[in-house]
């Protein structure tokens, strides 16, 4: 069976990335289409990898200017010749899954999430902090991206969805039926803590609508230790706001990061995402997790046993529960078997029996 993978991009090194390299090692011969590629935020290890960029790669400054090229990436993705491919398996949470599969190919969809900038458009562009006239410039080539997301489906024979989420918004939106597969976590990879911990953490890529701003303000006002690891575009508002007990520490390597969930005492996660694996990274180490009430939290956090949450996405409803939080109240080893769940083994397997039923069928 020959196989093509296919991606948005290498733009960062995230979630959806951390899917492929489970995706690769399954099919490690498979080569990887994308619009383009940033080697600066990927790891040293893809450099063995075939990656294969569109014509987006060739056009001038794309590092900084990649969302004024929006109206492109359905030509880039339509543009790659993948002929002689028995199964096309894209990772997509914008424009990979229309990619265009040949003649008795299967196309298998692992979807992150239905394009967020597309149908959750008015949110996610006042939270990116576009004005009001960009907003209403956008409006026609977002009008035309949509009808385009929508035909693409039928390119795609099977979904795979991230989250419940995530399935409903492909019921929603496409129309289509998909089975939840957990995005996975290296579990076996962390070790699991000891002695109590010192101090509360948070971090990933600080963009505002992650919505680090509420952990940063209740640490700030509740006059607790935090640390909040990555680096974004809101790191200087962030700085801004917080107290002289909350500690910026920019990207920090894997290494550090484990250290970080040891240390802690619990991790704190603000955002409403449609699944977020680091709380799984944290829960690996046996390390409860605080989070809001929305989205993939309740899917992978266990209210009193792996964490507990908060109602509003405020500090105030955070600093709450902080101030009632007590460390003693939760076992490292019985987080640490919960997390197992989404290790990556697990994910691999079924997968792999979701591609095979695919193919059957």
């Amino acid at each position: 069976m020959r196989v093509a993978l296919v991606h948005d991009y290498f733009s960062q090194y995230g979630g959806a990335e951390r899917v492929l390299e489970a995706l690769h090692a399954l099919y490690p011969e498979a080569p990887i289409y994308t619009a383009f590629h940033d080697p600066r935020f990927t790891p040293a290890a893809w450099r063995s990898w075939e990656i294969r960029t569109s014509f987006l790669q060739r056009f001038p400054g794309w590092r900084r200017l990649f969302r004024l090229y929006l109206p492109w990436y359905p030509l880039a993705f339509e543009s790659f010749d993948l002929r002689g491919y028995d199964l096309v398996l894209s990772s997509s949470h914008a424009f990979a899954k229309g990619a265009i599969p040949p003649a008795g190919a299967r196309h298998v969809c692992y979807c992150h999430n239905t394009a967020r900038f597309l149908w959750t458009s008015a949110t996610y562009l006042e939270s990116e902090h576009f004005g009001r006239l960009v907003q209403l410039l956008l409006q026609p080539t977002l009008s035309r991206l949509r009808m385009w997301d929508i035909s693409s489906n039928d390119r795609v024979d099977a979904f795979m969805a991230n989250s419940r989420n995530v399935a409903e918004r492909i019921a929603r939106f496409y129309r289509r039926e998909s089975t939840v597969i957990h995005p996975p976590a290296a579990v076996s990879s962390f070790p699991i803590a000891g002695e109590r911990g010192q101090y509360f953490l948070t971090g990933g890529r600080l963009v505002a609508h992650k919505r680090f701003d509420v952990a940063v303000a209740a640490c700030t006002r509740t006059g607790l230790p935090l640390l909040v690891f990555g680096d974004g575009r809101e790191r200087a508002r962030l700085e801004a706001l917080a107290g002289p007990l909350v500690q910026f520490l920019g990207r920090v390597s894997e290494e550090r990061l484990r250290q970080l969930f040891l240390g802690c005492r619990a991790f704190l996660f603000p955002s409403e995402e449609d699944l977020g694996i680091t709380p799984v990274e944290a829960m690996a180490c046996g390390r409860p997790v605080i989070a809001y009430a929305a989205g993939g939290s309740l899917e992978t956090v266990v209210a009193g046993v792996t964490g507990l949450f908060f109602p509003r996405q405020e500090a105030e409803a955070l600093a709450g529960v902080l101030a009632a939080f007590r460390d003693d109240e939760f076992d490292p080893a019985a987080i640490r078997r919960h997390a197992e769940l989404f290790d990556t083994p697990r994910f691999q397997e079924r997968v792999r029996a979701f591609v095979e039923a695919a193919r059957g069928r």
